[in-house]
């Protein structure tokens, strides 16, 4: 219930105003709501424009010191402009031509890449040549320099997720120039990285400390889809290996830990079989999903989009969403789980069940 007006009432608010003071009677309903009322709305980008308007930008937008990276951020439509897919995450299209490259530079932002098609570029993190190619997740935790560079004909483009927004608002960012260039322009097949952590179940006695992100530079498509062949198969056989039935899905982790491959980035993985439906949930906190191979639909807070190849989503906090396979259904997803995990904000719900 809000006081009645008076001349004495407004002199009070006049007195609030002129030493900054704000009462929590006026705006509870906007501060503390009953459930999430996110700004952020739901929204799906077609991979088809996005790579179109990305050539154009390849034609007039040059690549160097300055602009630094032709990325091009994700802007949700309900948060005012800021090139900002979630308030926590920033999602962008990143584009690099034909012998091009880009300059090493480092960030306090966590940062990851995703390949949906192309290959021919190497990314460089802290000296360490990481080959780019269809289906691969590569990592660049914060304060790593790291630049790319293109070996190819053909230009390649990929996604980049950070977490930009929740380093913006929080005035944790630093930033560095790197090298003009890259340090290493060796294209090895696989990059130190792998070659030392990448063998299943082993650890080097090398690196027997924890770390804070995964040492681990590219998580290779071969073994995520021979991963997810494996759960479906195992479910064929009558075993307890998917998340639902005709849903297989991996999380990306640090072996160091077996948690999230970074402190505020968590990364997976989602196979569904043709004509599964998965049940709609609410979760608190953002995601963000690509489409890597197949056909579909998803529904955000009860409005059906057909889905394709490349095509981005976002499912801002507490709306309900679920996804439809039509033909099998490959889809990249990240989030900021670990952040709402760790402050203990982290709540789902499930259709149907009491979760």
């Amino acid at each position: 219930m809000q006081p009645a007006d008076s001349p004495e009432l407004r002199a009070l608010y006049e007195g609030f105003d002129a030493e900054h003071l704000m009462p929590l009677w006026t705006q509870i309903d906007d501060l503390m709501p009953m459930s999430p009322k996110p700004k952020a709305v739901p929204h799906v980008w077609k991979w088809s424009t996005l790579n179109a308007l990305a050539r154009q930008s390849g034609d007039l937008v040059p690549v160097g010191r300055g602009g630094e990276r032709r990325a091009i951020g994700l802007a949700n439509p309900g948060l005012g402009g800021r090139p900002y897919v979630s308030p926590t995450m920033w999602a962008a299209i990143q584009y690099l031509g034909p012998k091009e490259t880009a300059p090493e530079h480092r960030h306090s932002q966590n940062a990851f890449r995703f390949v949906v098609e192309g290959q021919g570029v190497w990314t460089v993190v802290n000296g360490d040549p990481v080959r780019m190619s269809r289906g691969d997740f590569l990592l660049t935790p914060g304060w790593n320099f790291h630049g790319h560079h293109n070996e190819t004909d053909e230009p390649m483009a990929w996604i980049d997720g950070l977490d930009i927004p929740f380093s913006y608002q929080n005035d944790v960012g630093f930033f560095e120039f790197g090298s003009d260039r890259v340090t290493d322009y060796a294209t090895p097949n696989y990059s130190r990285s792998e070659r030392l952590w990448c063998h299943p179940g082993l650890r080097p006695l090398s690196g027997i400390q924890n770390t804070v992100s995964s040492p681990i530079g590219a998580y290779r498509w071969e073994f995520t889809d021979r991963a997810l062949t494996e759960q479906l198969l195992l479910e064929d056989e009558g075993q307890p290996a998917t998340v639902e039935q005709g849903h297989a899905a991996i999380r990306y982790v640090n072996p160091t830990t077996g948690g999230d491959v970074m402190p505020t980035i968590r990364a997976e993985f989602h196979r569904l079989r043709p004509g599964t439906a998965t049940p709609a949930r609410r979760e608190v906190g953002s995601c963000v999903f690509q489409v890597f191979e197949g056909t579909g639909a998803v529904i955000l807070a009860g409005q059906e989009t057909r889905l394709e190849v490349g095509d981005l989503f976002v499912v801002p906090s507490w709306v309900p969403w679920s996804v439809q396979a039509e033909s099998q259904l490959d889809l990249f997803r990240f989030s900021d789980a670990p952040i709402m995990e760790r402050l203990h904000f982290d709540r789902t719900h499930i259709e149907g069940t009491d979760r």
